[in-house]
């Protein structure tokens, strides 16, 4: 549920778009629950659902246990991006591509925007209790209290921040998982986590290099502050997508799914790093924003071959 990961689009790359209109409230509510990261929750949330529903007997009988999974975990997703952005209003204000957000802007009041996420985070964290379970509601949970309470801080007073808010980021197929009915302690839910964790890390290395000149103005500790030529951030992007090859091959080693898989991943992910691996610390943006779209490509690729190939 980090901030970072809803930069996936064109629009975190470039100046904000300028309007002649004002955004409805509609739009502002979107804006402030996040809405696109948050659909890429639920659809990360769906899939640990589904793999770990195979394991329980199939589907059949489970979709509204689904849909209260679903449901609990937008909620939270909701409520955590509203205390986020309170929590960073000055500094939205410092960025071009965030100033134009609802709180910055002061198209929508503190009390108000408190009030929204209070209540989302709240229901969805009861709703997951009710309907669901008390280790779906206690993930949550805690996705909401490091993301708000240690991720967002940190930001401020270190660089690590990054490794921390990638745990929240990995915490929903989990939550599908055990929604499912599957054991928390299992490892194809904790390797779905890993998963998303390591993924993360490439990803948004990428995008805070190409957008390091607002970071360092707002004051965020980042890995790619000072670093113009791009070499340390090759070296990170290359290291993290290495762990993610490691990971599948461990994935292969238990018996998660074929070697094959664990094969072609490899390929993939060399692939998807030839930007990097081409012109490394060379201090161009055109490699890096390819390696950055790499990472889009990469998830949805890899999410639906493991759906077909879980054991």
């Amino acid at each position: 549920m980090r901030e970072e990961a809803s930069e996936v689009t064109l629009r975190a790359l470039s100046e904000k778009e300028s309007s002649t209109v004002p955004p409805s409230f509609s739009k502002d509510l979107q804006v402030l629950t996040k809405l696109r990261l948050n659909t890429f929750v639920l659809v990360t949330t769906l899939f640990g659902f589904f793999l770990a529903a195979q394991g329980e007997g199939g589907m059949s009988g489970n979709w509204w246990l689904l849909l209260h999974t679903l449901i609990g975990t937008a909620a939270a997703a909701f409520g955590s991006a509203a205390f986020n952005q309170l929590m960073e209003i000055e500094d939205d204000a410092r960025m071009a591509r965030t100033s134009d957000r609802p709180l910055p802007s002061k198209r929508m009041g503190v009390i108000k925007a408190f009030g929204i996420g209070w209540g989302l985070a709240a229901f969805g964290v009861i709703h997951l209790q009710i309907m669901v379970n008390g280790t779906a509601a206690i993930l949550a949970a805690a996705t909401i209290a490091i993301y708000v309470f240690v991720y967002t801080p940190m930001k401020k007073w270190h660089s690590t921040n990054t490794l921390v808010g990638a745990i929240p980021g990995a915490i929903p197929p989990l939550m599908g998982w055990v929604g499912a009915g599957g054991d928390w302690a299992a490892w194809g839910g904790w390797f779905l986590f890993a998963l998303l964790f390591f993924w993360q890390l490439p990803h948004f290395v990428a995008i805070s290099w190409l957008c390091r000149e607002e970071y360092e103005e707002a004051g965020y500790q980042m890995w790619s502050n000072g670093d113009v030529s791009g070499g340390k951030t090759v070296k990170l992007f290359m290291g993290f997508s290495l762990c993610l090859i490691g990971l599948v091959i461990a994935g292969a080693v238990t018996g998660l799914f074929p070697w094959w898989v664990a094969i072609a991943h490899s390929i993939l992910v060399v692939y998807l790093m030839r930007p990097i691996l081409t012109y490394r610390a060379s201090g161009e943006r055109a490699p890096m924003r390819k390696a950055f779209f790499g990472t889009l490509i990469y998830l949805p690729v890899v999410l639906l071959g493991l759906a077909f190939t879980w054991s």
